[in-house]
C-alpha cells in the first residue's frame, strides 16, 4: 500500500466481510446526518454495519456476503436533478433491503410505485398504526405496539403502489404508506426514522429486521473486532516497526494499545510536549505508558518552539496551522531517531473523517482543521495505519476496556489536537496557558466530585480574551472572564449542552474566583450544536 493510503469505512473491498465478522450489513449512505447512527444501532445490536457509498455494485455487495442490506435517508427528493440512486439489481440479491425515508422512496420507486412532493409535509413525531397483521413474526413490527410514536423528517412520500408488488404496512393520518413491504418479503421500507431516540420502539424494529428478518444472531463483539485487527495489524506490519503519534487523549492512547497487542516492542510511541497540555498531563501519559503497558515512549519537551510560533497569534485556523507545522517537523525529528520505523498509526475515527470533509460522499463541509486526519505529509515517507478508523467515540471507549486501557485514560473526555491553544481565545501566552489550566484542574475535580464526569460527554473551560470589572475586598478589579462548557452527546456530531445543577456551577464559580489569581468573573455556556460547536475555537 502506498504511502499515505489507508483502508476507510466507506472502501470495503469485494469480498471483504471484515475477517472474523460473518455478519455484515452494508448501509448506503444518502448523505442523511443519522446514517452512522444506523450503523451504531445496528453494531450495538451485534451486528457489523459498514458504511458504503451509494454507488457500489451489487456485484460488489454480492461480494461482501451480506445478511441484509440498509438504505439510508437522505436531504435530496428523488426527482431532483443529480439525486443519488443505487444498483436496481440489489433487490435481485436475494437478501433483505430496509429502506428508511429517502432510502424508501428510492427503492419504491425502482419499484415502479409513485412518489410525489406530499400534501402535508412532515417533520417531527407523527403517531403510526401498525396492520394487526403485520406485527407477528419475522415481521419489522414483531413486538411493537400497535400504535406508536415515530419521528417524521421528508417532504416526499409514496403516493401509489400499483404494478410496484409492494403493500403498506403501516399508516399515519397524512401518509397511508409509512412503511410498506415487498410481497415476497425481501423489501422493508419506513418513511420515518427508527434510528432516532425519537422514535421510542426504532431500536426494537431496527433489531426485528437484522434479527427477524435478516436471520443475525448478533454474534460481533468489541473483543472479536480487536483480535481481527491485531491479526491484520500483524499481517501488515511483519517484523517493520510501528511510530505513533500520542496524545494522551482516548484514541490515540486505545490505538497504540491495540498496535502494542499485535506488534509488542516493534511499537515506539512520540509524545510531543507542546506546552498547551492540561495540568500533569505529561505525567500521566508516561506512568500509563512506561509503566502499566511498558511500550517504548519517547517524550520531546518542545513547548517552547510551540509557544514561539504562537506568539501574538489571535487568529483560530492560523493557530491550528502553525501547531500542525510545528509538529510535523517535531515528529519528523523523532523519526530521524527510529531509522527503521516503516509505518505511522493515529487514532483517527470516523467523525474525524466526516468533519474534516473526507467522507466518502464529497459533500460535507471542512468544518475545522483535524490534526490526525491527513496531518502528517507523504513525504514523511510512511504507510499509514489507522486501526480506529471505523469507529465512534463510544465503540473506542468499549476497544479500551477490552485491551485493558486504565479508566482514566478510557473515560477522559475528548481534547484538542492543538489542546488549549484554542481554548485561550485571542493570542497565546504562557500566563494565559497557566491561569486556564488551573482553571480547568477546579473544573474537572468538580465535575468528578459531582459525579458526573461519566455523565457529560466532555466538560472544559475557555479564557476569554475580554476583562470585567468585579470588586474584591475593599477594592475593584478589573480582571479575565473563564467560561464553562458541557455538553452530552453520543457521537460528537451534534450535541446538547449539559443540565449542571446550579449548586455545582456555584461551586465551580466560587472556587475558581476565589484560588485562580486574575479570574473575576465565570460564565456557563448554554448553546448546542448545531449552530455552534463544542469547542469556541
Amino acid at each position: 500500500m502506498a504511502s499515505g493510503e489507508h483502508e476507510t469505512l466507506h472502501s470495503a473491498k469485494p469480498g471483504d466481510t471484515g475477517g472474523l465478522r460473518d455478519e455484515v450489513v452494508p448501509i448506503l449512505d444518502f448523505g442523511s446526518q443519522t446514517a452512522q447512527l444506523i450503523a451504531r444501532r445496528a453494531r450495538e445490536a451485534g451486528v457489523y454495519a459498514v458504511l458504503v457509498h451509494p454507488s457500489i455494485s451489487a456485484d460488489e455487495l454480492r461480494a461482501m456476503q451480506p445478511r441484509g442490506i440498509i438504505l439510508s435517508g437522505g436531504p435530496s427528493s428523488v426527482d431532483d436533478e443529480g439525486a443519488p440512486s443505487c444498483d436496481p439489481a440489489i433487490f435481485s440479491l436475494g437478501v433483505p433491503v430496509l429502506g428508511i425515508c429517502y432510502g424508501m422512496q428510492l427503492a419504491c420507486k425502482l419499484m415502479g410505485a409513485r412518489v410525489d412532493r406530499a400534501e402535508h409535509r412532515e417533520f417531527g413525531r407523527a403517531s403510526l398504526d401498525v396492520g394487526a397483521d403485520n406485527a407477528g413474526r419475522g415481521t419489522l413490527f414483531h413486538a411493537i405496539p400497535g400504535h406508536t410514536t415515530v419521528w417524521m423528517s421528508h417532504g416526499d412520500q409514496i403516493t401509489g403502489l400499483e404494478n410496484a408488488g409492494l403493500v403498506a404496512t403501516a399508516s399515519t393520518k397524512t401518509c397511508p404508506y409509512a412503511a410498506v413491504r415487498s410481497e415476497d418479503g425481501l423489501f422493508r421500507g419506513v418513511q420515518f426514522h427508527p434510528e432516532v431516540t425519537h422514535t421510542p420502539h426504532g431500536t426494537d424494529m431496527l433489531r426485528n429486521f437484522l434479527y427477524e428478518i435478516c436471520g443475525c444472531r448478533g454474534t460481533w463483539r468489541m473483543s472479536e473486532f480487536a483480535d481481527e485487527q491485531a491479526s491484520k495489524i500483524r499481517a501488515r506490519v511483519g517484523d517493520k516497526r510501528v511510530i505513533c503519534g500520542l496524545s494522551g487523549g482516548v484514541d490515540s492512547s486505545v490505538a497504540a494499545a491495540l498496535i502494542h497487542k499485535a506488534i509488542g516492542d516493534q511499537l515506539t510511541c512520540v509524545f510531543v510536549d507542546n506546552g498547551l497540555l492540561r495540568k500533569n498531563e505529561r505525567d500521566l501519559v508516561e506512568t500509563t505508558f512506561r509503566d502499566h503497558f511498558h511500550i517504548d515512549l519517547r517524550v520531546v519537551d518542545a513547548s517552547e518552539q510551540f509557544l514561539g510560533d504562537l506568539a501574538g497569534i489571535d487568529d483560530p485556523q492560523e493557530k491550528r496551522r502553525r501547531i500542525g507545522h510545528r509538529f510535523i517537523e517535531v515528529f519528523k525529528e523523532a523519526a530521524h531517531d527510529l531509522p527503521d520505523a516503516h509505518f505511522l498509526a493515529q487514532g483517527t475515527l470516523y467523525p474525524d473523517v466526516i468533519e474534516s470533509g473526507h467522507g466518502h460522499a464529497g459533500n460535507s463541509a471542512n468544518i475545522k482543521l483535524h490534526h490526525n486526519v491527513g496531518g502528517l505529509p507523504a513525504e514523511l515517507g510512511f504507510d499509514l495505519i489507522e486501526p480506529l478508523r471505523d469507529l465512534f467515540k463510544d465503540e473506542v471507549r468499549k476497544l479500551g476496556e477490552v485491551l485493558g486501557v486504565p479508566d482514566q485514560i478510557v473515560w477522559r473526555h475528548p481534547f484538542p489536537g492543538p489542546g488549549l491553544a484554542v481554548r485561550v481565545l485571542g493570542d497565546i501566552t504562557k500566563d494565559k496557558l497557566d491561569v486556564l489550566r488551573e482553571c480547568d484542574e477546579i473544573l474537572l475535580e468538580e465535575i468528578v466530585a459531582a459525579e458526573l464526569y461519566r455523565r457529560t460527554s466532555q466538560v472544559f473551560a475557555v479564557l476569554l480574551p475580554i476583562q470585567s470589572v468585579g470588586v474584591m475586598g475593599d477594592g475593584r478589579t478589573y480582571e479575565r472572564v473563564v467560561a464553562i462548557r458541557a455538553v452530552e452527546t453520543q457521537d460528537f456530531m451534534t450535541a446538547d449542552w449539559a443540565r449542571i445543577p446550579f449548586d455545582v456551577l456555584a461551586r465551580i464559580s466560587n472556587r475558581i474566583i476565589n484560588e485562580v489569581r486574575g479570574v473575576n468573573r465565570v460564565v456557563y455556556d448554554i448553546s448546542s450544536k448545531p449552530p455552534a460547536t463544542i469547542e469556541w475555537e
